[in-house]
């Protein structure tokens, strides 16, 4: 597979990059490298793309993997793409939006169990991250590219001034950790941002035999209103009084001014049985 100049092919079709889709393309063959390397995909694997972009990581992708299916919302790409992936035969493109497409469909396309790479806009990193968390699919893991105060959040401490729902909906999942941080320089046209590469490995039996639905329902409750205490945030939630809800929270061994950003998942589990 030889290199190409996506720059030269980008001008050569006259492609106008669209703001609404919040497209920013990487060239650098080094950070394409080593985005694919931090996703520990390897011959045997298949590999879901979320943005094709100009083709760049599908390229670096479909070099490691067995198979890349690449899912794009913008056919104004598609004369680029079919330039910059001119002799890559295990890699396809899917013009569709994949958050709107069911479980079902995207398993129709993809087949059985596979590994989410992408380079994602920005305004839909936590969607697009959470549509793949919460769902049936046979994901193995997600290695994504986004914006560094992101990236943060994801792989945020208790207590941290970073530390949201987003940080335990993705623990509750799985593992994350951030594999390396990218210059806004990378990119053309530059952001106003720098970004990071977070790769969260699934396991969906991390919470076997617990109550995820409650635990989602307390978490997302707890950091509804970030400045009130738990007490406040859960007796609302829930629809009983602050006493009955000071009294729970006392038994799993919390002060009943705790705020919900300051308990990890493991006392969000302790938190669940008193519920």
């Amino acid at each position: 597979m030889e290199n190409i100049n996506i720059k030269d092919i980008i001008r050569d079709c006259d492609f106008h990059f669209n703001k609404n889709l919040g497209q920013n393309f990487v060239s650098d063959g080094n950070l394409l490298d080593a985005i694919v390397s931090d996703s520990g995909i390897n011959e045997n694997d298949t590999v879901v793309e979320i943005g094709t972009g100009a083709g760049t990581l599908t390229r670096a992708l479909a070099k490691k993997a067995k198979r890349v299916v690449s899912f794009e919302v913008d056919h104004n790409l598609e004369k680029v793409l079919n330039l910059s992936l001119q002799g890559v035969e295990n890699a396809e493109v899917v013009f569709r939006d994949i958050l709107k497409m069911n479980d079902s469909e995207i398993e129709d396309i993809v087949g059985g169990d596979f590994k989410v790479v992408a380079n994602l806009p920005y305004y839909i990193t936590t969607p697009l991250a959470m549509r793949f968390l919460e769902s049936t699919l046979p994901v193995k893991s997600l290695t994504i590219m986004v914006q560094k105060e992101v990236a943060d959040r994801f792989v945020a401490k208790a207590g941290s001034k970073d530390y949201a729902a987003i940080t335990l909906a993705i623990e509750m999942a799985g593992d994350a950790k951030i594999t390396r941080n990218v210059s806004r320089q990378m990119f053309f046209p530059a952001p106003n941002v720098d970004s990071a590469v977070v790769r969260i490995d699934i396991n969906r039996d991390k919470l076997a035999g617990k109550n995820t639905e409650l635990i989602s329902k307390l978490v997302h409750a707890a950091f509804l209103m970030r400045r009130k205490t738990l007490v406040n945030n859960l007796s609302t939630a829930f629809g009983i009084s602050k006493e009955e809800t000071i009294s729970k929270i006392e038994k799993a061994g919390f002060s009943s001014m705790i705020r919900g950003e300051a308990l990890s998942l493991q006392d969000y589990i302790r938190l669940s049985e008193e519920f």
